[in-house]
């Protein structure tokens, strides 16, 4: 499923021709830090564009409730049913989405985001997370972001769609199972052009109740296909250092819930000494009697004497102060959004820190999940598809290596690249 989708009615935006992507230092030019770009590098996928002009649209969409909200973003003109909220309509502007759609339900307690942020290789594919948040500009924000990730994580592991995401703001007024409803209905008007699956904070039965075809609840499968990618980059990080492989490397696993436990028996298996961290102490040491992994307190994991740290728990979790403490010489994880902005980034580049960015090693489960229920591929090919990661995080270190920017940059480059030239 490649190529540009057809626009379903007038109100569609004309997407504009993208400006080439060079290989100079444009893209870095335009990070700025992370309250400016969000979780990850929102305004590096920006394009110039007339000022958006908003209209109302005519249409209702089918089965959607009167509280739903339409804007269409800066990528070509705009429509809105109803209205935004002002900093919230002016934020969605900057981080520049291709669609945005609000749907609020007081009297179910429901207030959420779904975002559209490129269909430009094929639908927009992304999870429901459902959490609770300060502000409805939080949400947007939040929504937003994860979908940028989505997009370039697509880009970048070859699958033939784009980034989306659904937030749901979490309170104790909403009425799961009817405002779950509402929210099905909402991504069955987009007529396949979301496809969503469960995330953060959403149950099965939150997915069941949204009753679209459109949403998978299928997701057994992506911890074993996210550890494969984590460690066929963790071999692209042995190939540009000139090692045979991870045999002898010690690594140190930074949570071991179904991602994590994963990564660690996979590196175990290629040869690796490994040690594990988590905060259920059980789990801990169920996995490393299976494994015969050393146990580390979850407070001194990031800073054992390793080789290779594989953060697969939260997000967030390399600042500047972790980053200038770090022993480790490379990094390579299943967690995503590893660090807290390219400042850390910048910084590990500087130590000679060898890191992975999580937008190609957690790429597995894209491949995973939308390679099976979106692209149709079988078992071999999802699995090859993965395999290929290793190839790409090797080409984006040799960049990285030869110009001295971090890895990240090279990264979104490429993935800008191969939608730039799908256009």
């Amino acid at each position: 499923m490649s190529g540009r989708r057809a626009s379903r009615s007038q109100c569609s935006p004309t997407r504009s021709r993208a400006r080439a992507v060079s290989g100079g230092n444009s893209i870095p030019a335009i990070l700025g830090p992370r309250k400016d770009r969000g979780r990850l590098f929102v305004a590096c996928f920006r394009r110039a564009s007339a000022p958006v002009q908003l209209h109302r649209d005519r249409r209702q969409a089918p089965d959607v409730r009167r509280g739903a909200a339409r804007l269409l973003g800066p990528r070509g003109g705009a429509c809105m049913n109803g209205a935004l909220p002002q900093d919230v309509a002016a934020r969605v502007r900057e981080l520049g989405p291709e669609r945005v759609e609000r749907i609020y339900e007081p009297e179910l307690g429901l207030l959420a985001y779904v975002v559209l942020d490129s269909t430009v290789l094929g639908p927009a594919a992304g999870g429901v997370r459902t959490r609770a948040y300060a502000s409805e500009l939080a949400v947007a924000e939040d929504a937003c972001r994860l979908a940028r990730a989505m997009t370039y994580k697509c880009a970048l592991g070859g699958i033939d769609a784009g980034g989306g995401k659904v937030v749901v703001r979490a309170s104790p007024a909403l009425k799961r199972e009817e405002a779950f409803a509402a929210l099905g209905r909402l991504v069955d008007s987009l007529d396949g052009d979301l496809r969503t699956a469960g995330d953060y904070g959403t149950t099965d039965a939150d997915l069941a109740a949204m009753g679209s075809r459109y949403v998978h609840a299928d997701t057994a499968t992506l911890s074993g296909s996210v550890a494969r990618g984590v460690l066929r980059c963790a071999e692209a990080i042995a190939d540009v250092k000139g090692r045979p492989g991870l045999s002898g490397l010690r690594a140190a696993v930074q949570g071991v819930g179904d991602i994590g436990a994963a990564v660690a028996r996979a590196f175990t298996e290629a040869g690796a000494r490994v040690c594990i961290a988590d905060v259920d102490e059980a789990r801990a040491a169920q996995i490393a009697d299976e494994i015969g992994a050393e146990i580390v307190a979850p407070e001194d994991i990031l800073y054992e004497d390793v080789d290779l740290l594989s953060p697969c728990a939260v997000g967030d979790v390399l600042s500047l102060d972790v980053a200038q403490r770090l022993r480790a010489w490379a990094i390579v994880g299943g967690a995503n959004n590893i660090t807290t902005g390219l400042d850390v980034d910048e910084a590990l580049q500087r130590r000679g820190v060898t890191f992975v960015p999580d937008l190609l090693s957690s790429a597995g489960a894209v491949i995973e999940g939308i390679g099976r229920t979106v692209m149709g591929m079988g078992q071999e090919d999802r699995q090859n598809l993965v395999d290929t990661l290793r190839q790409t995080a090797l080409l984006v270190l040799e960049d990285a290596a030869r110009t001295g920017e971090p890895p990240i940059t090279h990264a979104i480059r490429r993935a800008e690249a191969r939608i730039a030239h799908a256009r």
